[in-house]
């Protein structure tokens, strides 16, 4: 456990303080309002953690640019997935969400990073721990909580869950561990096949690394050199495992062997963000797939089944929140670089609990879809498609 710690902490950079809930007053607003953009900096350049490299020559970056607006962006969006997260968990003890669920929380800079580095026109696939995505994919927040709390309003019309939301380039939200893997590679044989210059993201996490399907993927890929970035979110734990426990070597950019491999602190943004243009860089000229591997750290645990503290210590998570927290990381370079206000951070803030509150409340208001909907989508076809139900002499049909 101690190794774990120290790999953790060499790994991670940056410190922070614990980013609480604070409120704002009018008195604040008036701060923001009288200060003008001028008085801020547009772009600053970041130092950023060099990558450890596997069969590669040259690798990201060591700095990155970073614009206000882009830094604003990347805050209201990693504050977002975060207060998200944390109205789940509060809708699941109140058992208004029930059955399987994964939070995101303490991985936000993974998916918001990556998202910097693609396009919208590319694809992407992760495993069940899919909230945050499924937002970054461009999902409302609302409809991504009446899907959990099984609404008709959510996005997958209340009959997906946690673990199965889907919106345009995006395919879930994938319950079977590991099996996203060769569907990601499927996905980036389809983008070659057409010839669009997309590319595809397909995401697993340490626990699923072990999977057989995995190197079966990594095998066709590269024998095709399918534009396919595989990105390992290395969270230290695969369920209540340590990775240690789990695997012979935990150096899991290399394990592609002949596919390249990158090692990124997935807990800062801006590495994310240069990684993965790198990566989709490295796609798009047609040199076949690269794999990633992010460093990151779960705050909850594996799922709300699990306390997440009889497996590692409340003081080891603390550690990780107060010095390598991704938000206030990020948080702490806008101010410091004067490319924010501390009053400026706090109206968002306020601004996003209020859109998490209106969300909450559309999602537990929402109705439940009917039973007459139940088989719908399961065929596309242009007349209605009978389908049996639990026994013969119930009959129900699919609407596409």
């Amino acid at each position: 456990m101690q190794n774990m710690l120290t790999i953790i902490s060499n790994v991670f950079r940056g410190t922070a303080s614990k980013n609480g809930a604070q409120t704002v007053s009018e008195g604040a607003r008036a701060v923001v309002s009288t200060r003008s953009y001028a008085d801020f900096t547009p772009q600053a350049t970041f130092d950023i953690k060099k990558c450890d490299l596997h069969r590669l020559d040259q690798g990201p970056p060591l700095k990155a640019v970073l614009t206000r607006e882009q830094g604003l962006k990347y805050y209201r969006t990693m504050q977002t997935m975060r207060r998200m997260e944390l109205k789940a968990d509060q809708l699941y003890k109140q058992k208004i969400i029930r059955g399987f669920c994964h939070l995101y929380d303490g991985q936000e800079a993974c998916a918001v990073g990556i998202e910097g580095g693609i396009t919208p026109d590319d694809h992407l696939i992760t495993a069940y721990r899919a909230h945050g995505y499924t937002f970054t994919r461009g999902v409302a927040v609302k409809e991504i909580l009446a899907e959990l709390t099984g609404r008709r309003g959510g996005i997958a019309k209340g009959k997906g869950g946690s673990m199965h939301m889907y919106t345009k380039n995006f395919y879930g939200g994938n319950g079977i561990v590991g099996a996203q893997v060769p569907l990601g590679a499927g996905l980036a044989l389809a983008c070659q096949y057409q010839g669009n210059n997309q590319v595809c993201v397909t995401l697993y996490g340490d626990g699923a690394a072990n999977q057989g399907q995995v190197f079966e993927s990594f095998n066709m890929a590269a024998l095709w050199k399918l534009p396919c970035i595989f990105i390992c979110e290395n969270n230290q734990y695969g369920m209540g495992t340590s990775v240690e426990r789990a695997s012979a070597s935990t150096e899991y950019y290399k394990r592609g062997d002949y596919i390249p491999g990158i090692r990124v602190d997935g807990m800062d943004v801006l590495c994310v963000r240069e990684a993965t243009q790198f990566a989709a860089d490295h796609c798009r000229s047609g040199k076949g797939p690269i794999l990633m591997e992010l460093q990151t750290y779960r705050y909850h645990g594996h799922s709300m089944s699990d306390p997440g503290v009889s497996y590692r210590t409340r003081d080891e998570i603390q550690e990780v929140r107060s010095k390598s927290d991704p938000i206030s990381l990020l948080k702490d370079r806008l101010i410091s670089n004067n490319m924010a206000s501390v009053e400026e951070l706090k109206v968002i803030d306020v601004e996003i609990r209020k859109e998490i509150e209106d969300a909450a409340q559309f999602a537990t208001s929402d109705p439940e879809p009917p039973l007459d909907e139940l088989c719908d989508h399961i065929f596309s076809s242009e007349a209605p498609i009978e389908v049996r139900g639990t026994n013969p002499w119930m009959k129900l049909k699919s609407r596409s």
